[in-house]
């Protein structure tokens, strides 16, 4: 026990050190919320994989290849396809973001269609998406605390102590806010993909050479759904597809876009993360492939990361614990910080200072406030089946997002009220889908929920853009807007811009904020 705890104890001590060496206080709420728009391509490369590959990766994921096999394997895939994403959104999403001081999605939303019903919609959408997955990522951090106890400490009062561990945590991200997470997101990323690698690559090479090769995992788990299967031939498809275009429509994970420092930046970081997450994914499930046929295994396909570095005795488990731990601090802070941002930014109503410091006060108040509000939930429905169903509705929900994201930011067509009809039919559609087939859809071949929702969705959003066209005076304004991208970097944040049909932009109309 005092090996794994002193482990996380001495990690979060290197962490809060860090943070408070590099603490620069924010000079407004824009600042506060985007990190002053100043990380370099590396930062940025962190920041996006320590959201990205959340501690879960180590648990569910590698837990899915442990007990279902190489289906799992599409980690994998849709994370490069939301790398290919985040190359081609980078351009739009920074200009229109540096130059106009965009600070959240629902922000950007509501700027693109000129609608404060677009904000609104996208901002509730993101909150009750995210928030059951915050209490999900406190509780599944108890399972590290559960193995780094070594059976000296009870499985309740470990997942007690994990969301206390969280909880404080998040005092730093409350003083610092964005410009804290992505910095913690270095330290946190290096120890998680980087020595996490290491210790893939080592658990690797014994596997390899202590009889659990690949012919010693079960013929099975080499078998993907096809025709006349239970799940059927569109589930892996719709896994792969469904990841990838959901993926940037979480808040935490989308506002990454607004912290670097320019276009290139984005897309350099794209360069960095592609063979550092292909490298990690592929490597944490083959182990879990591998150790199939270790003990215990079958039982507990989710425990076996920690069953398999049991090989390298206490010190190599509790480090394994370190990993997942420093993993699952980047998921749970940035999902935390982008919901109490769009809390004070979307919905509050509120008349800042001249400096932002009032919105600043609001969110620094939202962030304790939805880190309690998930910690006692956390706390309380320990084991709640309806916790889980809602976590599961919220991802096929969240994805409802995509049309109006995606197809704002590249097609001039798409209008306030395509945005908002799609979004409510998609998320209708794969909610009612969710509940009745968990899985997927047997009399749709295996698609799931959400890409039937996504299907539905479009339909929505073009018919709409084709027969309820946009006005004159906002047909100009998004022209003006897409203009806009064919110059060079746009001027610093907050500097005034030129743009044509001003009155209908929503920097300028109340509406849109």
């Amino acid at each position: 026990m005092l090996i794994g705890y002193g482990a996380i104890a001495f990690f979060l001590a290197l962490v809060v050190t860090v943070l408070e060496r590099t603490r620069v206080r924010s000079s407004g709420f824009s600042d506060y919320t985007t990190g002053g728009r100043s990380f370099g391509p590396w930062f940025q490369a962190m920041s996006f994989l320590n959201t990205w590959l959340a501690g879960s990766v180590f648990i569910s994921f590698a837990g899915m290849v442990a007990g279902g096999g190489v289906i799992g394997f599409y980690l994998v895939f849709y994370s490069l396809l939301a790398l290919a994403l985040m190359f081609f959104m980078a351009r739009p999403v920074h200009v229109w973001g540096k130059r106009f001081d965009l600070r959240t999605q629902a922000e950007l939303l509501g700027f693109r269609y000129g609608s404060r019903a677009v904000r609104r919609t996208a901002g509730l959408i993101a909150l009750l998406a995210a928030f059951p997955w915050i209490v999900l990522g406190m509780q599944s951090l108890g399972l590290v605390f559960v193995h780094l106890g070594f059976g000296a400490v009870p499985a309740v009062v470990a997942i007690v102590l994990s969301i206390l561990v969280l909880s404080v945590r998040q005092v730093w991200t409350v003083r610092m806010g964005m410009r804290g997470v992505v910095i913690s997101d270095m330290v946190q990323g290096i120890v998680a993909y980087g020595v996490g690698l290491v210790v893939i690559v080592g658990l690797l090479a014994y596997l390899l050479t202590h009889g659990h090769g690949f012919d010693a995992v079960p013929e099975g788990h080499f078998l993907l759904p096809g025709p006349g299967s239970e799940a059927g031939p569109l589930y892996f498809f719709s896994l792969v597809l469904v990841g990838a275009l959901g993926g940037w429509c979480w808040p935490d994970v989308f506002v990454r876009l607004f912290t670097a420092r320019s276009t290139e930046a984005i897309q350099r970081s794209t360069a960095l993360s592609a063979p550092i997450l292909m490298a990690f994914a592929t490597g944490l499930c083959t182990v879990a492939l591998l150790g199939t046929s270790f003990p215990g295994v079958a039982e507990d396909p989710n425990a076996v990361w920690f069953i398999v570095a049991s090989v390298g005795g206490p010190a190599l488990v509790a480090l394994a614990g370190v990993i997942v731990l420093a993993a699952t601090m980047g998921n749970i802070d940035a999902l935390i910080q982008a919901s109490s941002a769009q809390l004070s930014n979307d919905f509050a109503r509120t008349v800042p200072d001249a400096q932002g410091q009032g919105e600043t006060r609001l969110a620094k108040v939202g962030t304790a406030v939805i880190t309690l509000a998930a910690a006692v939930c956390a706390l309380v429905w320990l084991e709640s089946p309806a916790l889980y169903m809602l976590a599961i509705v919220s991802y096929a929900g969240i994805v409802q997002l995509g049309p109006t994201l995606y197809l704002g930011l590249f097609w001039r067509r798409g209008t306030a009220v395509a945005a908002v009809a799609s979004m409510v039919a998609g998320i209708g559609t794969a909610a009612v889908l969710q509940v009745l087939y968990p899985t997927s859809v047997p009399w749709l071949g295996g698609a799931t929920s959400g890409l039937v929702g996504l299907v539905v969705n479009t339909i929505v959003y073009v018919a709409c853009a084709y027969l309820l066209p946009a006005a004159p005076a906002e047909r100009l304004r998004v022209d003006a807007l897409f203009a806009q991208l064919a110059d060079a970097e746009p001027a610093p944040s907050g500097s005034p811009t030129p743009v044509t049909a001003g009155d209908e932009d929503p920097r300028l109309d109340p509406v849109g904020r």
